[in-house]
């Protein structure tokens, strides 16, 4: 994987240098791909967080290397997102109990939001 500096914010011309992405090929992806959602500078220029260049080069690496459609990546990226968001609750709360009792809000939510809706 690249090396990504240690900065808050990306323009658009680095985040193109680290992933070797042209620029317009990224604001595809943004298109394609609505994770990716850089902010916008005063000056009106795009500007990518540090887990917006890694899910870029993710996207890179299944398209380029693993081959898969857009479509394909797509899903494989709800994937990764779900499971890098399980690793990290899993360090926030490493006792098992209030992974289960979080997955048990989120289904409550879940039912919630369909009765409401």
């Amino acid at each position: 994987m690249a090396n990504i500096p240690d900065k808050l914010y990306f323009k658009i011309g680095e985040v193109s240098k680290i992933t070797r992405v042209k620029p317009y090929v990224l604001r595809y992806w943004e298109t394609e791909f609505k994770i990716i959602n850089p902010q916008k500078s005063k000056s009106n220029q795009r500007v990518y967080k540090k887990k917006d260049v890694e899910l870029v080069l993710e996207i890179k690496r299944l398209l380029y290397n693993e081959r898969y459609t857009l479509e394909g990546a797509k899903a494989r990226i709800k994937e990764w997102l779900k499971e890098r968001n399980n690793r990290q609750l899993a360090i926030q709360f490493p006792d098992q109990r209030y992974l289960k009792a979080l997955r048990v809000i989120k289904e409550e939510l879940h039912s919630i939001k369909k009765i409401l809706a």
